[in-house]
This record gives structure tokens, sequence and C-alpha cells, in this order.
């Protein structure tokens, strides 16, 4: 399985984190992939067989090319047959400010692509196939998204906000935040449904769960160096956050096997 991870034009990266590709190269096995919440929506578009998803009461079979908003838990993919797709990981607010999406309507939701947000990408599905080339797909990709311009559409609230929360790790309270925005709790509340899907608190705790991923990178790392550098008070609250999030213990989770969620997780 080839998994590979591409930054987008330096001009796009306030609006996209990263592209990427997966591709079994012919595999056809049945894999069972878990998905671990990473704070940004993406967009999936596949080449190859298509995927089935649970969200946790029974599997169904997905579109050809998919919009993800934010996910709040863990839930699970399976491949029916050869593995090949692209996918744009979007900055957590870019749904509402290039496509006017209210992301409070996709939280927890994997839909089929939403026209809106299609026709900008058909260049790009138009490329896709078995034999596709990585590097062209990207450059096309930086070509679609080029054409926008978010001046004027993004919120200094939310931007500033996000900006806190990533340098912070995750580990800010609300009360904290709000007076580091200058905003009210319930108005911050209310632009962060609209343009994350999510509370700031409960974002926050999913860029916490990220850091952790990142800490694990650097090795060397005792259990009680991992709680203490990523914010937790104690052990236990660390593993049930952790848990919460994954469906697994810390000590069990396996940070070194090469699947989709570590894949997305890790820097």
């Amino acid at each position: 399985m080839i998994y590979h991870r591409q930054l987008p034009a330096h001009a796009l990266q306030s609006v996209i984190n990263c592209y990427w590709y997966i591709d079994s190269q012919g595999d056809d096995s049945v894999d069972t992939q878990k998905i671990v919440p990473d704070g940004y929506p993406e967009i999936i578009l596949h080449y190859g067989d298509p995927y089935e998803i649970n969200l946790g009461d029974s599997w169904r079979g997905q579109s050809q090319y998919l919009l993800a908003g934010q996910i709040r838990q863990h839930f699970f993919l399976r491949n029916t047959g050869v593995s090949g797709m692209v996918g744009i990981k979007l900055q957590p607010a870019t749904l509402t400010y290039l496509f006017g999406l209210d992301q409070s309507s996709l939280t927890g939701k994997v839909v089929e692509l939403p026209e809106s947000v299609g026709s900008v990408l058909s260049p790009v599905i138009s490329l896709l196939g078995p034999d596709l080339d990585p590097a062209k797909i990207f450059h096309e990709l930086d070509l679609a998204f080029s054409q926008f311009s978010v001046q004027g559409t993004q919120s200094n609230e939310i931007t500033s906000a996000l900006s806190i929360l990533a340098e912070r790790k995750g580990n800010i309270g609300v009360n904290e935040l709000t007076t580091a925005v200058n905003c009210g709790e319930r108005k911050l509340e209310r632009l962060f449904k609209r343009f994350i899907g999510l509370s700031p608190k409960f974002y926050a705790r999913i860029i916490r769960l990220s850091y952790i991923f990142e800490l694990m990178q650097e090795g060397n790392k005792s259990w009680s160096d991992l709680v203490y550098d990523s914010g937790f008070y104690d052990q236990s609250h660390f593993i049930k956050n952790f848990k919460e999030f994954t469906g697994e213990d810390p000590s069990s989770y396996g940070f070194d096997e090469r699947n989709m969620a570590n894949f997305h997780l890790k820097k």
C-alpha cells in the first residue's frame, strides 16, 4: 500500500492542509481500517473500487466522490477491491470560507460530494484512473483552488482562535480563548458551530489528541512524559480521552502501524 502526502502551493496553505493519495497497487485483499478524528474536513476522490463505511451501526456503500465533515469519534472503512483514492485535507474552516457551507450540517457525516464543490474539481476528476500521475493531480488541484480568493470572507475570531489552539496544542480553556480573541463565549460557540462544526472545547480536545501522535514520533517518551507534555492532569484522564477518540487504550494502540489512521494523524 502506498501512502503519500503533498503540501499545496504556498499561497493555498491557508485553506488546504495537504493533498494525499493512497493506492493498494492492485492488491484487492479486504482490509478494515479505523479512522480517528484529526480536526480537518476532507474531500476524497476514489478511482479504485468503492469503499464501505461503518459509522457505528452498520456497513453501507460509499459514493465515488465524497465530502467528510468533522468527526467526533472513530469509525471504520473497508475496501471492496483494489484501493485508489486522492484526498484534499482542508483547513478547518475552508468549507465555509470557500463554499459557504454550514459545517454543523456535516458533523459526523461522510456524504456525496456536493455539486458546488465537485464542479470546481471536474478537471482533476477527469484525470483520475489506475495510471494516474500524482504530481500532475496535485498540480491540477493547485490550479483548481487558485481561482478562489478568501479575502473578506474569513472570520477574524475564527482565524485567531484556530491559530491559538494550534500554537497551544489545544491546551487552553474556553474562557482564556475568548479573552485572547476578544469574543464572547456564546458568539464564539456560534462561529465554531458554523465554521468548524464542533464546539471550541471539543475541537481543542481533538488538537490535543493529534499532538499525542506528534509526541510519539519523537520517540523515547515515557507514559508519564506523554501525559504531562500533552497537557493532561493525570494518566487516567489521558487514557479516558484517548480511548474515547480511538476506541483503544494507548498502551495497546499500534502507533507504528502503517494504516489510514496513523497516516492522517502523523505529521
